[in-house]
């Protein structure tokens, strides 16, 4: 990417199209020069007083020329707008900068940004704003795809991710472990200078302690960018349980669309479904899988294998107990619940076909089964949080979709803090930071003197570095803000 970034540059800021409002925004050292061209005399006046006695953003009322090519309006027309200057560098660029707030209407829009251009702006690139204010410290490099993220959120989900993105949550972390390693690598070049006097500025216990936490904290950062890599911004929900628990026509209930195979043989489902759920707020990615087996070869043992792919990328496991099942299938079902329930993993456990207890119950029967079933659903280890019955719409469906978006607001710090294209980015820098400061910790542990510590330590600052943009090459700026649009 090469550009002139002492330029003066305009382009339209807002969306393309007729509304309300439309924006023009210009940044560089002439901005208040440029402008102020557009404006009468006593305009210029006001304008310029303002500009020199305020050292902070102001918004003023003026009147702005905007000559057609038309024969009719060639001496110009005047248009009404609001002008907001930034005067000095404390502006969203680093840079002086002016917005012209107007009617949108794309031909005045046009007209405007073509007369700034005459009078001696050039064009913006795509991304410019926001790579001058990358350059000027005003944002860091996550921060910037975070802007990228926001303009390209196609839901609410997308949107809130990219906002927490921008607000600089992922980043402080990083930002918090690379400055304390560099204090660490103060600390052990200070001790360098002044081993002939055997000072000691951190022990080694000390320094043992700080290496190993991060470390973790950068393996926990590379769990989450790997995870983000398999998933979309949307959260994964996946249906397990046992074969014939209803996990198909559970999520054709809830999807409202024959979108799984039903069938009372069991091990319908081999392959796994995704099918998005928009429904009562919830947005997710439902995910079909295989019922659980044992079985280590053929077709089953590749379904098996899917089905843990699936676990191991979900955002939220829903594990169906079928409340229809004879007494062996459900001391099968207990213990793999168990199970599942002692894993790091978000999870959930619900009963189907609810509606064989209601016709039980209203033909009287005291069944066997039936006393069995209910002394289950009465059990504390069974947890189940909610009976849904998928051939009845009504019964449990809405219940169940206010659960698991109570349980996916509730997710742990972190898990979902990273935009696609910054995982992507930053993936294999992170992992060589990992790897980097692993190499630490156990030089720490194996006596290595501290010369030889700073090497790995001051690998491992770089490739952080690279992640929040204290470190950056032209090539890599050039991937993150050539994706922009103009305006931005």
């Amino acid at each position: 990417m090469s550009l002139q970034l002492d330029d003066t540059i305009v382009a339209l800021a807002s969306a393309p199209g007729v509304g309300g409002r439309g924006i023009v925004r210009v940044s560089g050292a002439d901005v208040k020069i440029i402008a102020s061209k557009h404006f009468e005399a006593a305009d210029v006046i006001r304008w310029k007083n303002a500009a020199r006695a305020e050292r902070h953003p102001g918004m003023w009322r003026l009147d702005v020329d905007v000559p057609w090519d038309d024969p009719p309006f060639r001496e110009g027309v005047r248009l009404p707008v609001d002008v907001a200057l930034w005067p000095t560098n404390r502006s969203y660029t680093g840079q002086a900068l002016a917005e012209l707030h107007l009617v949108s209407s794309p031909p005045l829009l046009e007209a405007i940004v073509a007369q700034f251009c005459r009078s001696g702006c050039r064009p913006a690139q795509p991304g410019e704003f926001t790579l001058r204010a990358f350059l000027a410290g005003r944002l860091d490099l996550m921060q910037a795809e975070a802007v990228l993220g926001v303009i390209d959120a196609a839901d609410h989900a997308e949107l809130e991710l990219a906002l927490r993105q921008l607000a600089g949550g992922i980043s402080h972390d990083i930002v918090s472990l690379r400055s304390d390693l560099l204090d660490l690598l103060a600390e052990l070049e200070a001790g360098l200078d002044f081993v002939d006097e055997d000072i000691e500025f951190v022990s080694r216990e000390q320094l043992l302690a700080r290496m190993t936490f991060a470390r973790k904290t950068v393996s926990d950062l590379c769990d989450q960018a790997a995870r983000r890599l398999t998933s979309s911004t949307r959260p994964r929900v996946v249906l397990a349980g046992l074969p014939n628990a209803g996990k198909s026509t559970l999520l054709n209930a809830l999807t409202d669309r024959s979108a799984a195979l039903v069938s009372e043989v069991s091990g319908t489902t081999r392959d796994y479904l995704l099918v998005p759920l928009d429904r009562d707020g919830l947005h997710v990615d439902l995910i079909d899988t295989a019922g659980w087996d044992e079985s280590t070869t053929g077709i089953e043992a590749l379904a098996q294998q899917m089905r843990t792919e699936q676990w191991q990328h979900a955002d939220l496991i829903v594990w169906c107990s079928d409340l229809s099942a004879d007494a062996s299938t459900l001391a099968r079902d207990e213990p793999l619940w168990s199970e599942l329930a002692r894993e790091q993993r978000r999870h959930l456990r619900i009963g189907t076909k609810a509606d064989t207890l209601t016709q039980s119950a209203s033909q009287g029967e005291r069944s066997p089964r039936r006393r069995i079933l209910e002394s289950v659903v009465r059990s504390p280890s069974l947890a189940l949080r909610v009976s849904v019955s998928s051939t009845s719409k009504s019964s449990g469906l809405t219940e169940l979709c206010r659960l698991i978006a109570e349980t996916l607001s509730t997710e742990s710090h972190g898990q979902r803090q990273w935009l696609g294209m910054t995982a992507i980015r930053c993936q294999e820098s992170l992992a060589s930071a990992r790897d980097a400061i692993s190499r630490c910790v156990e030089a720490v542990a194996l006596g290595v003197p501290d010369d030889l510590l700073i090497v790995d330590l001051r690998e491992s600052l770089d490739h952080l570095g690279h992640i929040v943009g204290a470190v950056y090459t032209d090539d890599i700026l050039d991937r993150i803000f050539s994706k922009f649009c103009i305006g931005k």
